[in-house]
């Protein structure tokens, strides 16, 4: 019957990404090593499902950078290097300074943010901020991480292209993939992690691109320079 059909397809692809968002969590969390390598049999057996979803979330996992492919012998967590992350933070800078165009061209959905809907999705935004520099001041990188990717997706979705948005996204989970292969080895981050975003939220707010690109600039100078001195040590 179709509806049968159906919602077993739709079944699937729930597990699919069940377990693509779970694997995607060991590697941020350091469970899954850099170079670590494992295959469709193993990841099936630890969560007790079939090969077909595991298989299908290794994949998309693979698409988006956070594992490569070792044909016929199974996956591996990619090691990034410090000059895939000065890329990274290349990237995502583009993409970042795209959105703050919106504001400087006074986009439609921007040229009132006393608007409820908008200013309530700023709040919203910042409330998120304000969880990850909690997270970041306390040093507890699992909790930044959740609240940094949140953060920032939630932040993007206001300008309204959702291209830009999952390519934000995916560009943010890469860069904290390569952090976290470092600040893992690190036993007290407080006060080594960017804690400005609140900051961002209310310079966009007041609709001044100037110091939001100042806070970026930090942002990413901060970044690199704590990746670069994790290396060199």
């Amino acid at each position: 019957m179709p509806g049968t059909s159906g919602n077993g397809a739709v079944t699937r692809s729930t597990l699919r990404q069940q377990i693509a968002d779970a694997l995607r969590d060991e590697v941020l969390s350091g469970r899954l090593q850099p170079g670590q390598a494992f295959t469709v049999k193993e990841i099936a057996e630890q969560y007790g499902v079939s090969a077909t979803p595991v298989r299908e979330a290794l994949v998309d996992l693979s698409a988006q950078g956070l594992l490569e492919a070792d044909q016929h012998r199974g996956f591996r967590v990619r090691e990034y290097s410090v000059r895939d992350f000065r890329g990274l933070v290349e990237a995502r800078s583009l993409v970042i300074n795209g959105m703050f165009h919106a504001l400087d061209e006074g986009r439609k959905e921007f040229r009132d943010l006393t608007d409820p809907r908008t200013a309530a999705a700023f709040a919203g935004v910042r409330r998120r901020g304000e969880e990850a520099q909690r997270a970041a001041n306390a040093g507890d990188l699992t909790v930044l991480i959740g609240y940094d990717l949140r953060y920032w997706r939630e932040l993007s979705s206001l300008f309204g292209n959702p291209y830009l948005v999952d390519f934000l996204h995916r560009l943010r989970v890469q860069s904290w993939v390569c952090t976290v292969q470092h600040l893992r080895r690190v036993t007290d981050l407080r006060g080594h992690l960017w804690a400005d975003h609140t900051e961002l939220v209310d310079a966009l707010v007041r609709r001044d691109t100037v110091a939001a690109r100042s806070i970026i600039a930090a942002h990413n100078a901060h970044s690199l320079a704590l990746v670069e001195s994790l290396t060199a040590g």
